[in-house]
């Protein structure tokens, strides 16, 4: 009997599915984490969000200057 549970306890220790599943995990956390950052505000959503803002600002200012000089027709 004792043979048996001192087999049994090399073959939990030898097996590799368990290690596979916490690497798997890990990488989804990385991945997450990185999608995170880059989509929120301190990251490169908000360098995209600033960008189209300052696109709109400046689309606008040539309309008015636009409008100005064309009488507001």
């Amino acid at each position: 009997m004792i043979s048996y549970v001192k087999t049994l306890i090399q073959k939990i220790k030898s097996s590799e599915k368990g290690q596979g599943m916490v690497e798997y995990a890990l990488i989804i956390a990385f991945v997450a984490a990185i999608a995170i950052f880059a989509l929120g505000d301190g990251g490169l959503g908000g360098a995209v969000s600033g960008a189209f803002e300052n696109a709109s600002t400046m689309i606008d200012e040539a309309n008015n200057v636009a409008e100005g000089i064309s009488g507001g027709n």
